[in-house]
């Protein structure tokens, strides 16, 4: 009898534990429903599809890196296509049926590129994504011109400065002739360099012009009397083949760095911001080109130092991650 007593308690005791672990596995399984389907609105949503990017060599090392981040961390079944034809070229394949989603640029948008845009109904947003100095360098073997004054600079660059041998900017330097190189007209830089430091006057008679970064790196690398003029990405990216030209504008020499190229810095006479170009019909048919929009702007500042830009002020790129979260 005993015997039959204590069973009956035993299974008793069994039958509670069982039940207050039911109980227990039941809230604890609800947590994690309720944690799951919290995860699931907080994780962006998986998309798929291509984001396709041409424009500015000046730009394409931070668009390549930021599609690169983008892949990997943010959303592994969307392809990023970036190509670097050059600020204006872009445009032309950014303004036409069918275009890129975005274009980067060294330069804003003109009023041409804008009309052009509105004959063909494309609503475009412009996106600042960094800032940029305007880097003059030289070869390795250079040890005279490593220091010049803004004014020495644009007329060894001007077609009427008559710069034609490193004498004829110093006398103490040498009786060699000056090879100068530069982006050609395909690059926002160039129109840069054209319109804002030159003032569209003419460049130098003989300067070699090319369309890739990379080739302009390999001729000044290469030529001790060299001097060319890029993006500060590029060169931070060479420092091991060239040497940047410290900067007078006035107040003794400034080394274009990260730190310096500012709206207000010391390089800012050589400062410039860098943009790519959303087409907002695009971003509104195609949920992965908007997603990406936003990823640039919410990431640009930290791609913008990996690569050689200075960054944005944060309540500049906030007011712009507003704007495109507008579009949603």
């Amino acid at each position: 009898m005993k015997s039959l007593k204590k069973f009956s308690l035993l299974a008793l005791l069994a039958a509670l534990m069982m039940f207050i672990a039911a109980c227990g596995g039941g809230e604890e399984s609800g947590g994690n429903e309720n944690s799951e389907g919290g995860s699931d609105t907080e994780e962006s949503t998986e998309l798929e599809g291509s984001v396709v990017v041409d424009g500015s060599g000046t730009v394409y090392p931070f668009m390549a890196k930021m599609a690169e981040n983008y892949m990997t961390n943010e959303q592994e079944n969307v392809s990023v296509e970036v190509s670097r034809a050059g600020t204006s070229a872009g445009f032309q394949k950014f303004l036409a049926e069918d275009g890129t989603d975005f274009n980067d640029a060294s330069r804003s948008i003109k009023e041409e590129e804008l009309a052009k845009a509105d004959e063909l109904g494309i609503e475009v947003q412009e996106l600042k994504v960094a800032l940029d100095g305007l880097t003059f360098v030289i070869n390795k073997e250079n040890d005279w011109a490593t220091e010049l004054t803004q004014e020495e600079i644009i007329d060894i660059f001007l077609a009427s400065g008559e710069k034609q041998k490193w004498s004829d900017v110093r006398a103490d330097f040498p009786d060699e002739e000056i090879k100068t190189y530069g982006p050609n007209e395909n690059h926002g830089t160039y129109e840069f360099m054209f319109e804002n430091i030159l003032e569209e006057q003419d460049l130098v008679d003989g300067i070699n012009l090319q369309q890739d970064y990379s080739v302009l790196v390999d001729l000044v690398s290469k030529d001790k009397n060299a001097i060319a003029f890029f993006g500060y990405g590029y060169y931070a990216s060479n420092t091991d083949k060239l040497t940047a030209v410290k900067v007078d504008f006035g107040n003794g020499p400034v080394e274009p760095s990260v730190d310096t190229i500012a709206e207000d810095g010391d390089y800012a006479p050589f400062t410039r911001p860098v943009f790519t170009y959303l087409n907002v019909n695009h971003a509104k048919e195609k949920p992965q080109v908007l997603d990406y929009a936003i990823y640039t702007m919410e990431n640009a500042n930290a791609v913008a130092e990996e690569t050689g830009f200075a960054p944005l002020p944060e309540e500049e790129i906030k007011a712009t991650v507003d704007t495109l979260n507008g579009l949603k």
